[in-house]
């Protein structure tokens, strides 16, 4: 089987394996596969986490390896979270936001930039009427916001961002 065959078949893959914490969201979708290598019948994945303490990452790597070594070709899937390369979410797929809604999840601000206050649309109304009630979330990732429209307090991601050097 050729390397781009393999590795098409890896990132189909991929975009089925839900972030525990949230299903029918994919880590590829959340922007956290960074890296994929292919040599014969061995994978390397370089995963970003969103999150440095996520507790999710153990069971995000082994559902990630265990769905790759599903494949009839792959002997063996090493799956590893780096911090070398820090996560953003601009690496959001719009499918990846789109499940988030369903979830009552907001997905961050578009061209957010650090240190500025943010809000985001109600998930259920897409009102922009809405208000922060705690930037801490359930989890590190998240913030709770309560909409002034259809009166649901909602949870939206935190806006994280890689600044450019020169900013």
């Amino acid at each position: 089987m050729v390397e781009t065959t393999k590795l098409e078949e890896i990132y189909t893959v991929l975009k089925t394996v839900d972030d525990p914490e949230l299903p029918s969201v994919s880590v590829f979708d959340l922007g956290m596969v960074h890296q994929v290598l292919v040599k014969d019948n061995l994978v390397q994945i370089k995963m970003v986490p969103t999150f440095a303490g996520c507790p999710a990452l153990d069971f995000i790597e082994m559902n990630v390896k265990k769905a790759v070594e599903e494949l009839r070709w792959v002997k063996n899937c090493q799956v590893e979270f780096t911090m070398e390369h820090q996560w953003s979410t601009d690496a959001i797929t719009d499918k990846g936001k789109t499940e988030l809604k369903k979830h009552g999840i907001a997905p961050p601000p578009e061209n957010y930039r650090p240190g500025d206050e943010w809000t985001v649309n109600c998930p259920y109304c897409d009102s922009d009427y809405t208000s922060m009630e705690n930037v801490f979330g359930p989890t590190a990732c998240r913030s709770i916001l309560y909409c002034s429209s259809c009166r649901n307090p909602f949870e939206a991601m935190k806006p994280v961002v890689i600044q450019p050097l020169n900013s």
